[in-house]
């Protein structure tokens, strides 16, 4: 993002041969999972095995996992992810839609925040796999002058495999800085009334304009391992809140809205129910012809919502006999969402900026 920085200049005091310095702005740097730069083999195998290889995400000994990782998967994978990946790629500005979404909203709450703070901010965004990187967007932030640094994942639950492993990408940038800025954490928003208010508001739109109306929400969240769970990781706890704060707040009972988990990998139990599972019981089961599926843990569409859900799990709800079948896109740069965002973070700049 453009940043209106003021020339540097000597400290007041200060003898004339004195290195000039930036006048002290606050950055704002947005973050979200990633994206491969392409479509194509070489480019998608490297942002798998940065992805795959982050002991955050898979936490198995080196010895035994990157010799699988290196050899059958990322030999194979590739081929299956980018195939996945162009069926979603925004061709006309020849990157992911996570990208393409996640520009938007970056460039919109920059207005916002320039509007309220003026150039007393910088905003702008990384990626915690591929690019931009988070290293690349906090060297220019200190370039720029900022000594204080709010970073904000972009993710409404906390995880280890997400929210912790782009801190963990954040401290290891500032690491490198000779001059380290300070630095403050934005935490996980899931229970904030202006991004349940937001989910609602979605919904609600999108049951407007459909042709029948959905008889069950599946509010589908990104599966971790069952096993972090019992570790102290409280994603599954927060998940299950948002889904019943957002029930609440659309006035519904316990039949119309159910919680699942997708994207399972690997040979462990992830938590239960999985989505592709779940939607083929209710139409084989019970009958449930029509349903309407949203995607709470993601702030923008990417590949998990828009070939995945989709796609995938809409396939599984169909040939299982389903007939009617709603996504909810993801809340992007929606203007309630924007707003809920923008509120989160003049809470965190409190003490720093009024």
């Amino acid at each position: 993002m453009s940043d209106k920085s003021q020339p540097a200049t000597c400290p007041a005091h200060a003898p004339s041969d004195h290195p000039k310095i930036k006048p002290a702005k606050v950055g704002i740097l947005l973050t979200n999972l990633g994206t491969p730069d392409s479509t194509d083999y070489w480019p998608m195998r490297r942002y798998l095995s940065e992805f795959l290889s982050d002991k955050r995400v898979v936490d198995y000994p080196s010895w035994k996992w990157q010799p699988i990782l290196q050899g059958i998967i990322l030999s194979i994978r590739p081929f299956k992810s980018g195939a996945a990946y162009k069926s979603i790629w925004n061709n006309e500005a020849n990157e992911s839609p996570l990208l393409t979404i996640t520009k938007q909203q970056t460039a919109a709450i920059k207005t916002k925040m320039e509007e309220r703070y003026g150039d007393k901010v910088m905003v702008d965004f990384c990626m915690r796999y591929g690019n931009p990187s988070t290293k690349s967007k906090v060297r220019e932030m200190v370039e720029a002058g900022c000594t204080r640094i709010l970073f904000f994942p972009l993710y409404p639950h906390y995880a280890g495999a997400t929210s912790a492993t782009a801190n963990d990408q954040f401290f290891r940038a500032l690491m490198e800085e000779k001059w380290q800025p300070t630095a403050r954490i934005v935490e996980p928003y899931f229970e904030e009334p202006s991004y349940i208010e937001a989910l609602a508001q979605s919904i609600e739109t999108a049951y407007a304009a459909a042709e029948k109306k959905p008889e069950k929400l599946i509010c589908s969240y990104h599966g971790v391992p069952e096993r972090y769970l019992h570790e102290g990781d409280p994603y599954h706890c927060q998940c299950q809140k948002t889904t019943r704060l957002l029930k609440e707040r659309l006035g519904w009972d316990d039949t119309q809205i159910v919680t699942t988990f997708q994207s399972k990998f690997g040979p462990e139990e992830w938590l239960k129910p999985y989505t592709v599972e779940e939607v083929a019981r209710l139409a084989k089961e019970e009958g449930v012809k029509n349903i309407a599926v949203c995607a709470p843990a993601f702030s923008a569409d990417c590949i998990e919502t828009l070939e995945e859900i989709n796609e995938e799990i809409k396939e599984s709800f169909e040939h299982a006999g389903g007939q009617d079948f709603t996504y909810v896109p993801c809340l992007n740069d929606s203007p309630a969402h924007i707003d809920a965002l923008s509120g989160v973070i003049e809470k965190n700049l409190l003490g720093w900026l009024e």
